[in-house]
């Protein structure tokens, strides 16, 4: 890791057309506004971790957050995903490469065979 990037975070966190983070809402009991949150630099180490701590998909919410304005540093921008994106027919989490393909359109030019625009961030997850 450079010295730049220790003090200034990864290049593709300044991309604007991509969210800073993700972030995962996840029911703690059904029929309770109650919820847990799971945190990654990307969708693939957010999902990673989610399996790794045995979270199932259903009611789950995750969404993509950008930076907020220049001038409104505190508020950010959270838009969720479509489930359909991250998740099988049958409800698992997908996995690379198909959850790479799967976003490839959604990231339209930031996803190519092989690579992405996210290879530089930290796939490493933290909640709740």
């Amino acid at each position: 890791m450079s010295m730049l990037t220790k003090l200034f975070g990864q290049q593709s966190q300044y991309d604007e057309s991509l969210p800073y983070t993700y972030e995962a809402k996840v029911p703690i009991m059904e029929g309770v506004d109650i919820y847990n949150y799971y945190v990654s630099d990307t969708i693939c180490g957010l999902i990673e971790y989610l399996e790794k701590n045995e979270i199932k998909s259903k009611g789950v919410e995750i969404y993509e957050v950008f930076h907020g304005e220049v001038y409104d540093l505190f508020q950010n921008k959270e838009n969720v995903i479509q489930q359909d994106l991250y998740t099988t027919k049958e409800g698992d989490w997908l996995h690379k490469p198909e959850l790479c393909l799967s976003f490839k359109e959604h990231y339209e030019g930031h996803i190519q065979e092989g690579t992405c625009s996210f290879k530089d961030r930290d796939r490493k997850g933290i909640g709740p």
